[in-house]
């Protein structure tokens, strides 16, 4: 089975300070029953007060970032499923209760994990 990245960036969200409760009720119903459905593997929001640092081999942190990469922000979860047609229904779940597209990724196969 792959595993697929579901995420979207913070920015993105449609729905006012209201709507937000319930938001976040539909949404973590959605990866409830992802769960209950065995294709949860992890997820969760990017915490966006802490920023992001480059580690180099030898240890080396520094404050830049790849150049002309977006910065990873909003939330996540990755899901392992048998087909890219499931993984696509699972993230049709998770737009319309986020109030957001999605943008689904697929992992590629590791032999040693």
């Amino acid at each position: 089975m792959t595993k697929y990245l579901i995420s979207f960036p913070s920015g993105v969200m449609d729905a006012t300070e209201e709507e937000m409760p319930a938001v976040s009720d539909d949404s973590h119903a959605v990866i409830e029953e992802a769960k209950a459905a065995g294709v949860y593997v992890f997820g969760g929001g990017v915490d966006e007060s802490v920023a992001p640092v480059l580690v180099a081999g030898d240890g080396t942190v520094s404050t830049d970032l790849y150049p002309r990469t977006r910065q990873l922000q909003g939330g996540f979860c990755v899901l392992e499923v048998p087909t890219r047609a499931e993984a696509e229904q699972w993230a049709a779940r998770i737009a319309a209760a986020c109030r957001c597209q999605q943008e689904l990724q697929a992992f590629g196969f590791d032999p040693a994990s």
